[in-house]
């Protein structure tokens, strides 16, 4: 009786040390501040990844740039330095112009419409993704762009000079355009920025502006709602065909899950980060007619120039999505 249960226990331990040694710890760096909503959002994700796959895959978030930076993030998927991770998709545009689909101003204004293009854009975007050893697991829309600044701006003449924080090369375009001059600089250090000077202005979602504390220096958002760019959740693609089907299929039910969720909340957000701007001493407005005119026109240009380094696929993309 002694031996069956010393062997019982033996054939226990054995099982619960493979148990252990067959989950994966997966590390998953991401750009943004705890509290802001994609970063909670990957915290969900990562609950339901452990969940759905009766915790084999132990999905640990690095909120804040903690682990890689904003712009390391990307490359230490692709070089397996870690399997998953977020990223703003449109900051890869330098590399691949395609990518940019989502910042092309004023084709996409509303959530809706928004996801139409994702869906114009998905099959062609997961194409380009691939080539870069990257799968994308969900996306997830930030609300509308629109601009700060620390004085109140009518037109171009007002920004002539000014220090303009960009995140992409849609955004530096914008600033070049404007007579601003586009210094690179990532969200986690956005505070800093404006502190010393190193930046004076910036477009962005009400999100930024309320996870940061912008209103400590800077005095004027306009609403222009120009774009909604969108983030990804990337995983290695070797780690992804790594797994298995079922495996697969349970990572991938819970990122569905969490992307739904996650626009659902980034629209919820919206208005509400206008409020607290606004409650925090900020002047939130429509811009004017004239300064809104520029933009458009700029905006124009700039669809322009994405079609023709994008080329047949970034046709194909505004085809399909003005079809519907």
């Amino acid at each position: 009786m002694k031996t069956m249960l010393k062997t019982s226990a033996a054939v226990t331990a054995i099982a619960l040390s493979a148990s252990a040694v067959s989950a994966e710890k997966w590390d998953m760096p991401m750009a943004y501040a705890a509290s802001n909503f994609h970063s909670e959002m990957g915290v969900v994700f990562a609950d339901k990844v452990r969940d759905y796959t009766g915790g084999d895959i132990d999905i640990t978030v690095h909120a804040g740039g903690s682990l890689f930076k904003g712009g390391e993030i990307k490359r230490a998927i692709q070089t397996s330095q870690v399997p998953i991770g977020e990223r703003f998709m449109s900051a890869h545009a330098n590399e691949a112009p395609l990518l940019g689909w989502d910042n092309l101003p004023f084709v996409a204004t509303s959530y809706e419409d928004n996801e139409k293009l994702w869906q114009a854009a998905k099959d062609k975007v997961n194409n380009q993704l691939s080539d870069l050893n990257l799968v994308a697991l969900y996306t997830c829309p930030w609300p509308g762009q629109g601009f700060y600044f620390k004085k109140e701006v009518a037109s171009s003449d007002d920004t002539k000079g000014i220090k303009f924080r960009s995140y992409n090369t849609a955004t530096a375009t914008f600033a070049e355009e404007l007579g601003m001059i586009p210094v690179q600089v990532e969200a986690a250090e956005l505070s800093q920025a404006l502190a010393t000077g190193v930046a004076e202005a910036f477009i962005s979602s009400g999100s930024t502006g309320y996870d940061r504390k912008v209103w400590e220096h800077l005095t004027h958002y306009y609403k222009v709602n120009a774009w909604l760019p969108r983030n990804y959740v990337m995983v290695n693609k070797q780690v992804w065909e790594g797994l298995s089907a079922e495996t697969q299929a349970a990572v991938q039910k819970a990122a569905d899950e969490t992307g739904a969720a996650c626009s659902a909340k980034s629209a919820e957000l919206a208005n509400w980060y206008f409020e607290q701007l606004s409650d925090n001493g900020m002047k939130v407005e429509d811009a004017g007619d004239g300064f809104r005119a520029e933009l458009e026109a700029i905006g124009a240009k700039m669809t322009a120039d994405w079609l023709e380094q994008a080329g047949d696929d970034g046709q194909a993309i505004l085809d399909a999505y003005n079809a519907n």
